[in-house]
C-alpha cells in the first residue's frame, strides 16, 4: 500500500540513508527547542496571568505524547519522504479522499509552513531589540524581512550535508538552553517562581480559555517532534529510528521546557513582562535575565547565542519543508510548478521561494496572531486528519507492516483526538474562520482543478505530474 522509496533529483537511483539515531532526533529537537521557548514565555505566562500558565505545557505535552505515537506508526510502516502527506494519501485511499487529503494538507501547509518560519524571524528581530537600543517598529520589521531574505539567499543551491548542519545546530541550541537552565539553577528562587496569583486555579469559562490560548503556546513550542517523518526515505533502520528518535525528542524537551521555564521566572518575577504587550523587555527576556545576573557584556554574548539557534532554527525549517511541496508536485498530488528543479544546482528553487516570501510576508504580524494562526490551521488536515487516517489504514490495511505499533491503541488516539478539538475549540472565533476559510478555499481550488482535469472525483486516472 505504501509508495516505493523516492528516488533521487537527478539519476533516479535511492535516497541515501544518513539519518541514524543522533542525527534524527537532533533533527526533531533543533527543530522543537529553536528560540521558540525563549520568545513564548511572556505570552505563555499571560494566557493565565501567573506561573498556572504551565499547566499548558502539561496540557501540551499530554497531546504530543501520543500523537507521537501516531506518528511513530504511520512513519515506522511508510517511511518516505513527504510525512503527513504520504500518510494522509495512503490513510484515505490514493485514487479517491487520498487525493483531496493530501492535496488540502500542501494548501495549508503553504500557509502554515511559513507562520512557522516567520515566528522565528520575529523571535530573531525582537532579540536583536536587546543589542540594538531603541530599536523601532519599523526596524524590528526590517530585520525580520531581512532575516528571511538572507535564509533564502543561503538556500538557494544545494544542500549536501543535511545530517551535519544538523547536529552542528543541535549543539549550538542545547549550549544556549544550557546556559539559561545553569544560570537559573544557580539563582532560583522558589518563592519568586511559584508566585500565584489570587484565584490561580479557580475554575471559569475564562480559565478555559486561558488554557487553551496557554496549550497553544505549548504545542508551538513542541512543533517539530515529527520533523524526521518528513525525510523517512533518508533514515538508517527507520522502522526503529523513527518511533525512537519522536519519543526521545518529547520527553527530552519536555524536561527541557519545564527547565528553561522555572530558570526563568525563578530569577525574574513574572509580573516584570506580564502582560507580554506591555513591557518591550518581554522581546528579550531572556537576555534580560542574564544583565540582571552577569551584567550587559555576557548578555550581548548570549544574545548572540540566541541570534544563533534562532537563525539555526529557520534554516532548518525552510531547508526542510521547502521539499514537502516538491515531493507532492513530483508525485502529482500538487500543483506542477513546484516540482521544478534549478536547472544546475538541482533543487527544488520554487517551492524554496514561494515558501520564504510567504514566510517574509507573515513575519510582519504579531507573534500571538502567526502562533494562533499556524496552529489552528494546522489540526484540522494534519493532526485529526492523520489521526483518522491511521484507524482507517489499522481496518483496511491489517497486513501492512507495522514495525511500530501505537501503545494501548486506540486510547492514545483518542486522548490526541480530544487535545487537538480542545485547542481548535478555546481558540479565538477570527482565527478558527481562518483555519477553516483556509481549508473550504482549498478544497474549493481542488474540485476545480479536478473538474478541469478531469482527475478523481470527475474521473478515476490519477497522473503523474499536474498542471
Amino acid at each position: 500500500m505504501p509508495s516505493e522509496s523516492p528516488k533521487s533529483e537527478k539519476d533516479g537511483a535511492p535516497l541515501l540513508r544518513r539519518f541514524g539515531l543522533m542525527q534524527a532526533t537532533a533533527l526533531n529537537m533543533s527543530n522543537m527547542i529553536g528560540v521558540g521557548p525563549f520568545i513564548t514565555i511572556p505570552l505563555l505566562m499571560s494566557a493565565l496571568g501567573g506561573p498556572q500558565a504551565m499547566l499548558g505545557w502539561i496540557v501540551a505535552v499530554l497531546i504530543a505524547i501520543p500523537d507521537g505515537m501516531v506518528w511513530s506508526e504511520l512513519g515506522a510502516s511508510m517511511p518516505g519522504s513527504g510525512g503527513s502527506y504520504l500518510y494522509l494519501r495512503e490513510g484515505y485511499g490514493r485514487e479517491t479522499f487520498g487525493r483531496l487529503m493530501a492535496f488540502l494538507f500542501i494548501w495549508q501547509f503553504i500557509l502554515s509552513g511559513p507562520l512557522e518560519i516567520a515566528s522565528g524571524y520575529i523571535g530573531f528581530a525582537r532579540y536583536t531589540g536587546y543589542i540594538w537600543p531603541g530599536m523601532t517598529q519599523p526596524a524590528t520589521l526590517l530585520v525580520a524581512a531581512a532575516v528571511g531574505v538572507l535564509n533564502i539567499v543561503l538556500l538557494y543551491r544545494r544542500i549536501t550535508s543535511i545530517g551535519t548542519i544538523t547536529v552542528s545546530l543541535w549543539i549550538g541550541t542545547l549550549l544556549t538552553t544550557l546556559a539559561v537552565i545553569i544560570t537559573g539553577a544557580m539563582h532560583f528562587s522558589a518563592a519568586r517562581a511559584f508566585d500565584f496569583p489570587p484565584g490561580a486555579f479557580t475554575f471559569s469559562l475564562g480559565f478555559l480559555l486561558g488554557l487553551g490560548a496557554a496549550s497553544r503556546v505549548g504545542v508551538y513550542d513542541y512543533l517539530g517532534y515529527y520533523d524526521i517523518c518528513y525525510i523517512g526515505d533518508e533514515v538508517k533502520n527507520p522502522g526503529r529510528t523513527i518511533p525512537r528518535s519522536i519519543i526521545i525528542s518529547v520527553i527530552a524537551v519536555a524536561i527541557i521546557y519545564l527547565a528553561i521555564n522555572l530558570s526563568i521566572i525563578g530569577v525574574v518575577p513574572w509580573r516584570e513582562f506580564v502582560p507580554w504587550d506591555k513591557h518591550p523587555e518581554s522581546g528579550f527576556l531572556v537576555s534580560a535575565m542574564m544583565e540582571r545576573i552577569y551584567g550587559a557584556k555576557i548578555a550581548t554574548v548570549f544574545t548572540a547565542m540566541v541570534l544563533w539557534t534562532a537563525f539555526g532554527s529557520v534554516f532548518a525549517l525552510l531547508l526542510g519543508y521547502s521539499r514537502i511541496p516538491y515531493a507532492a508536485a513530483l508525485d502529482g498530488y500538487f500543483f506542477k510548478v513546484f516540482g521544478r528543479l534549478h536547472p544546475t544546482k538541482r533543487f527544488p528553487y520554487v517551492a524554496l521561494i514561494v515558501l520564504g516570501m510567504i514566510s517574509i510576508i507573515c513575519s510582519f504580524f504579531s507573534l500571538d496572531i502567526v502562533i494562533d494562526a499556524l496552529i489552528s490551521t494546522r489540526i484540522l488536515v494534519q493532526f485529526i486528519g492523520q489521526i483518522l487516517a491511521l484507524i482507517l489504514l489499522r481496518k483496511r490495511a491489517p497486513e501492512m507492516r507495522r514495525p511500530y505499533k501505537v501503545w494501548l491503541y486506540p486510547l492514545p488516539c483518542l486522548v490526541a483526538l480530544i487535545g487537538w478539538i480542545f485547542i481548535f475549540a478555546t481558540t479565538a472565533w477570527p482565527v478558527i474562520l481562518l483555519g477553516l476559510g483556509t481549508l473550504a478555499l482549498g478544497a474549493v481550488f481542488f474540485f476545480v482543478w479536478s473538474w478541469y482535469t478531469k482527475r478523481w472525483p470527475f474521473a478515476y486516472a490519477i497522473p503523474t505530474t499536474v498542471d
